[in-house]
């Protein structure tokens, strides 16, 4: 079986050695393993470095393309290259890489496709406070969606089976954190997480560059995932929301009007039948957007079937 770990990076000339030099050559239950980067469009020396510390595979993207591009092309590029199982980790060695061994083991056991590193976020003292917040509350929208028990969907030290990486795809550019999971959920795949250890920063995290950029991201993110992935209960919601309102206003009007004051309330009226008519149209947008997923769904598996096609090539 092989291995392949690949680190997505961008100008990461003075962490990546470090990183790299934890990396094992070895793990328990694989003949070769295998190290992958993907130079994210880096204006340093990062895919130069990553040569000169024996990288077997460079990626290099001619401009930035962001994060989940990288690890999309990372994983298409494991499995061109005959990987069993694919560790993803980050070039700023933010994960202990010894901790790899324990993350591939349910895959090589079979009890897992999928497996994610979950870090001691709460007890980490430098994750901000807002950061522990969102990391919780971008779990919890996973979990929904997904139907998995994952508890820290945003980590990004995670092992994948070659099977379950043929199959993901992500749709944004901001991460592939919170997607995949949420793919790998709704198909079913057997995903589960092992507790893994945290090495102190090296600097600051790309992706929370402010609170302010970091929140707007992050619910633009979740926001987005309830979108694609749960359309008819996300627009359903929505319309149930204002129905109920357009129909109890509707109740209060009828109410006075009843008790003979109907004529000062004239205003309930327009503003029930606004809702009730945006209810109703946006309860057929969910019945649309449900259709759109089915289709989405079909297209990925004709694609992954292709791409099957392609390997077998090759």
């Amino acid at each position: 079986m092989k291995l392949i770990i690949q680190i997505p990076c961008f100008n990461e000339e003075e962490t990546l050695p470090i990183a790299l030099a934890e990396l094992p050559r070895s793990v328990e239950g694989f003949d070769e393993v295998e190290w992958l980067i993907i130079d994210d469009g880096s204006t340093d020396k990062t895919a130069e470095i990553a040569r000169q510390h024996g990288v077997d595979h460079v990626i290099q993207f001619k401009r930035n393309m962001g994060l989940a591009r990288g690890f999309m092309a990372g994983i298409k590029e494991a499995l061109r290259n005959g990987a069993d199982v694919i560790v993803n980790t980050d070039a700023d060695n933010q994960y202990c890489a010894d901790d790899i061994k324990n993350l591939v083991k349910p895959i090589v056991q079979g009890k897992a496709d999928y497996v994610i590193g979950a870090r001691p976020v709460q007890t980490t003292d430098h994750f901000s406070f807002t950061k522990k917040q969102l990391q919780r509350l971008g779990s919890w929208v996973v979990r929904k969606a997904s139907g998995t028990d994952i508890p820290d969907a945003p980590s990004g030290f995670r092992a994948i089976s070659s099977a379950c990486a043929a199959e993901l795809n992500v749709y944004n550019d901001y991460t592939y954190t919170l997607e995949t999971i949420i793919q790998a959920g709704q198909k079913r795949m057997a995903i589960t997480s092992v507790p893994i250890r945290t090495n102190e920063d090296l600097r600051p995290s790309r992706l929370f560059k402010s609170i302010p950029s970091y929140l707007r991201r992050s619910i633009g993110t979740i926001i987005r995932i309830f979108v694609v992935y749960q359309p008819y209960k996300f627009f359903m919601g929505i319309a149930a929301i204002l129905l109920t309102i357009g129909i109890l206003l509707g109740f209060r009007f009828l109410y006075f009007f009843l008790a003979g004051n109907g004529t000062g309330h004239i205003q309930s009226v327009i503003l029930s039948g606004v809702l009730l008519i945006t209810g109703f149209q946006t309860g057929l947008i969910a019945f649309v957007a449900d259709l759109l997923s089915v289709n989405r769904k079909l297209l990925e598996k004709a694609n992954l079937e292709l791409e099957l096609r392609n390997f077998r090539k090759d």
